[in-house]
């Protein structure tokens, strides 16, 4: 007997009888005793060959027989990865956590400009939607040239349209007035030289220009009240007749009646005013004590409209009603009313609904408008009547009248056509 072993199939020739390098594995040990992981192989153990016990490495051997290569044991489950090491501070970690909350933020601001955006423009077309424009500012010949900065011509109506019968009432303005006649009426300048409020007495004799009435009826060139003219050819012959006396071209309209004006006034919650005399006055049912007072629409009313407590009447009458329609202007374009949708949107619906403007006029038009008269307020300007030569003329029918002062009343006009200086008559 061959004292040389076979190997076990699976292996090369081994001289001490031991597996071959294609051996089966050695069965694993429990986990816990493992030194390799669990589910790995043992490692193999020194012991006695099959030679009788001794040790293989004393036995001198020669080579084996090479034995056909078998299949590989089924290799154990891998180790366990060991814990991944902390991210670095490249821009891959910061975006991880930043960039969403950025985005939020962005897209939010975004979404909030967009809102602004088409609740302003929005406003703005549903604003423009309530003028109320008439031709009123139609060429004709001789009309005098476009001069230097703005004029408007503001005119106060008596008009009732719009009241009820119990405003009519409590407001004194009577029932059975038909059309319209001008309560007052104002030049407002806007130029480089500062801002100027001029009042035309509503008593004013002048000439009225040749106009058809709307009968299509030729009315014939006269001499009149101012009023009159607005009363037989509303706007249109009034700024005719405005700019053939004094040479002034307007570049704007604006009229209101006495609905809108009570109306603008309650929407910004009354206008403070300071009185200087304790006024109680039948025809307007004014009733109000000496000191600061807030006005509401009915009151505001009767004060522009009352006279009877003047010395000089109509010329007092004027003076009140610029400086009311100043501390209106002040009230309406501060920041508290323009800001607050409570008030901004009651002022725009009650002043811009009974507004007649010319065909050229839109809401950047009125806010110059307004700004003007703020500044006309606030000490920024200047307000004045065109200087009165005779205030008690006596006309062919004996009615009273009102002259003005040639020469003191074209240097106030030229002022106003060339944008300059106004002059100061004290």
């Amino acid at each position: 007997m061959n004292t040389w072993q076979e190997g076990r199939p699976g292996g090369g020739g081994n001289p001490y009888g031991g597996n071959g390098g294609g051996a089966a594995a050695e069965p694993p040990l429990p986990a816990g005793l493992n030194p390799r992981g669990p589910g790995a192989p043992a490692p193999r153990q020194p012991g006695p060959s099959r030679l009788g016990g001794v040790p293989p490495q004393t036995v001198p051997g020669g080579p084996g027989r090479p034995g056909p290569g078998g299949p590989g044991g089924p290799g154990g489950p891998g180790r366990p990865g060991g814990p991944g090491g902390p991210g670095g501070a490249g821009p891959a970690g910061a975006r991880a956590g930043r960039w969403p909350r950025r985005r939020i933020v962005k897209w939010t601001v975004f979404g909030v400009l967009i809102a602004v955006m088409v609740t302003a423009v929005s406003t703005w077309f549903w604003a423009d939607s309530k003028l109320n424009h008439e031709n009123v500012l139609a060429d004709y010949p001789g009309r005098p040239a476009a001069g230097k900065g703005t004029n408007w011509l503001i005119v106060g109506s008596d008009s009732r349209e719009g009241l009820s019968e119990s405003q009519m009432d409590t407001m004194h303005t009577g029932h059975d007035v038909e059309g319209k006649r001008s309560d007052s009426m104002m030049i407002l300048h806007i130029g480089d030289h500062g801002n100027t409020l001029m009042s035309i007495p509503r008593d004013s004799w002048v000439p009225i220009p040749e106009y058809k009435a709307s009968s299509g009826k030729t009315v014939k060139a006269t001499t009149s009240k101012i009023n009159s003219a607005f009363a037989a050819g509303n706007g249109r012959l009034l700024v005719q007749t405005v700019e053939l006396n004094t040479g002034i071209h307007i570049d704007h309209y604006a009229e209101i009646g006495f609905a809108g004006f009570a109306g603008i006034v309650d929407s910004v919650g009354g206008v403070q005013m300071h009185i200087d005399q304790d006024i109680k006055d039948k025809d307007s049912g004014l009733d109000l004590k000496a000191g600061d007072q807030t006005l509401n629409g009915t009151q505001a009313l009767a004060f522009v409209r009352q006279r009877h407590q003047m010395a000089d009447q109509d010329l007092g009458r004027m003076r009140n009603q610029q400086k009311f329609l100043g501390a209106l202007a002040h009230q309406a374009a501060s920041p508290g009313t323009v800001l607050n949708p409570f008030t901004f949107y009651p002022l725009v619906d009650s002043a811009l609904g009974t507004l007649i403007v010319d065909d050229d006029c839109g809401l950047t038009d009125l806010g110059s408008l307004f700004l003007a008269m703020k500044d006309v307020n606030g000490g920024g300007g200047k307000t004045l009547t065109i200087p009165i030569g005779n205030a008690d003329y006596r006309t062919k029918t004996g009615e009273s009248a009102v002259l003005w002062d040639t020469n003191k009343s074209k240097q106030l006009f030229d002022a106003f056509k060339n944008d300059t200086a106004v002059p100061d008559f004290k």
